[in-house]
């Protein structure tokens, strides 16, 4: 009998292109509020707001801490969600062929109400953990684990798409096979920590998924 397949997705820089803007927000807030962290935008990828704050940000008072939210929730509500190239339609393709799929991500339920206007993220993924779902956000697997747990699944069933190094260590925790996405990292950057990196899904299909699935 074949092996149960489960495919488990990040949000930002796997279905939609969005690290790049996070980059310009999240540079504009190092510079106001951390200028001596050297690429701030870069070190805080793939990880939520409260560890964020707490590893970054511990000394500003209450009033600083609102404005620095707010600043990144006004960038968050400008944004634009274009898709990573070929991600909805092989996700389209993974529920047609009846594998349970679930999204993953480090933002919030507002994040995904606005960017599910768009792509009807209910239609296309069987369970959604977001950061409201948490306490412990990547590189903890607790995300991931969740999403199994919703699902039925066994985390050695479970394929992880990842762009963060912090998400890719998530995957990995947990147990999952991971794909890392070389759309916020270079391939030789990731390569040594998935067993496949791809660049989008324009050419990566359910077949190739399922030779992984040994």
């Amino acid at each position: 009998m074949e092996k149960k397949i489960y495919a488990l997705f990040d949000l930002d820089g796997v279905v939609i292109d969005t690290e790049a803007q996070y980059g310009i927000i999240w540079k504009a807030i190092g510079k106001k509020y951390r200028p001596d962290v050297e690429g701030l935008e870069n070190l805080i990828k793939g990880t939520i707001m409260p560890n964020i704050l707490s590893a970054y940000f511990s000394h500003l008072s209450e009033e600083e801490i609102s404005q620095l939210v707010e600043m990144h929730d006004e960038g968050e509500r400008n944004m634009t969600y274009p898709e990573i190239p070929g991600a909805i339609a092989f996700i389209r393709s993974l529920k047609k062929a009846g594998i349970p799929t679930g999204l993953v991500t480090s933002s919030g339920n507002e994040k995904v109400i606005a960017v599910s206007k768009q792509y009807h993220l209910d239609k296309l993924f069987d369970t959604v953990v977001t950061a409201e779902r948490i306490t412990e956000g990547k590189p903890n697997p607790m995300c991931y684990l969740l999403a199994a747990k919703d699902l039925g699944a066994n985390p050695s069933d479970c394929f992880v798409f990842e762009d963060s190094f912090a998400g890719i260590q998530a995957g990995a925790a947990a147990g999952m096979k991971v794909i890392g996405l070389s759309t916020t990292n270079p391939k030789e950057a990731i390569q040594d920590k998935v067993i496949q990196v791809i660049p989008d899904f324009q050419e990566f299909t359910l077949e190739k998924l399922q030779s992984h699935n040994s």
